[in-house]
């Protein structure tokens, strides 16, 4: 029997403990029935092409180690079980070697991977693994629904670098017609992150940035991004992690000492997952070697679990 899902091979899971989300996932089954498809993308050739520092490849074993001790069925804000169904698609396998080539046959195998998903009608969620593992869902998402897509990037950085690596995802989208770039919006931008030639490139083409410092003042700022970026189709919500202050998200590949709080993160995380036209949703650049206490994979987990209750308001 074939996995379900093309280039993955199976998840590792610790014990889970009694009474958690994770005890509820499905693993098995050549046409799984569920609203959401996990997806864990283990690679890190993009992280190490742009010299950052290693470990996002170990991204979803520390998110999967994390979610089996967090998150019960209940929840406690809408006092009913949470019962969305998701589908463990397993992690993809990463092409061998540590150039471009196979950097962009990885992301080949990802966009396949992702485009399957989306014909047996589940939501992914993606968790990386190198921010450029984003480009390759999202080219599959707007294949899949025929054009352009928007798009919330909660990020310090903008990742419009035309050079290969993992800041590039949001400069091939736009430029390849994946990314609809004036229905494009960073959330929580470093004020001192990115060059002035990076951040022309993008409000030239129509790219809405909020600075860290400016979503600070906003209690809107999740609901304003969403709204601007899903305005007049469906699109995406990638989270990097680096977006989240240091103090809470120490294991990222690029550590954040003025990020938001993870509280932020949260709200959009929960307001993606409620939003009929979110259709694909990732949590990426978690590097483990530079956590501490598992803090990082815990924030990751608890962002997981406030996306998938909001799925399943959409259908309540």
């Amino acid at each position: 029997m074939g996995r379900a899902i093309p280039n993955t091979v199976d998840p590792r899971w610790p014990a889970i403990a009694p009474d958690r989300f994770a005890q509820t996932l499905i693993h098995e089954g050549d046409d799984p029935v569920a609203d959401v498809a996990l997806l864990g993308l283990p690679d890190e050739t993009g992280v190490l092409l742009n010299s950052g520092r290693p470990g996002a490849a170990q991204g979803p074993t520390a998110f999967r180690a994390a979610l089996a001790r967090l998150g019960t069925t209940f929840d406690a804000a809408r006092r009913r079980p949470l019962t969305t169904r998701v589908f463990d698609a397993g992690d993809i396998e990463p092409a061998p070697g540590d150039d471009e080539a196979a950097l962009h046959e990885t992301h080949e195998r990802i966009t396949e991977a992702v485009a399957t998903i989306h014909q047996l009608g589940m939501l992914p969620v993606c968790i990386g693994g190198g921010h450029d593992l984003t480009c390759p869902s999202v080219r599959a998402l707007s294949r899949h629904v025929g054009g352009p897509v928007g798009g919330v990037n909660f990020d310090a950085h903008l990742d419009v670098r035309e050079t290969v690596g993992s800041g590039m995802p949001f400069h091939r989208l736009i430029v390849e017609g994946f990314l609809d770039p004036s229905r494009h919006v960073t959330l929580g931008v470093g004020r001192f992150t990115n060059s002035r030639e990076h951040v022309e490139w993008l409000t030239q083409r129509g790219g809405m940035l909020i600075t860290a410092d400016e979503a600070l003042t906003r209690p809107d700022a999740a609901s304003f991004s969403l709204g601007a970026a899903m305005r007049t189709g469906v699109g995406f919500v990638s989270i990097d992690l680096d977006g989240v202050d240091s103090s809470q998200a120490p294991g990222v590949s690029s550590p954040n000492p003025m990020g938001l709080s993870s509280m932020h993160a949260n709200q959009l995380a929960a307001l993606a997952g409620r939003h009929p036209s979110v259709r694909h949703f990732d949590i990426m650049e978690m590097s483990p070697p530079h956590d501490v206490d598992s803090r990082t994979a815990k924030v990751a987990a608890k962002l997981f679990l406030s996306f998938v209750a909001g799925v399943q308001e959409r259908a309540s």
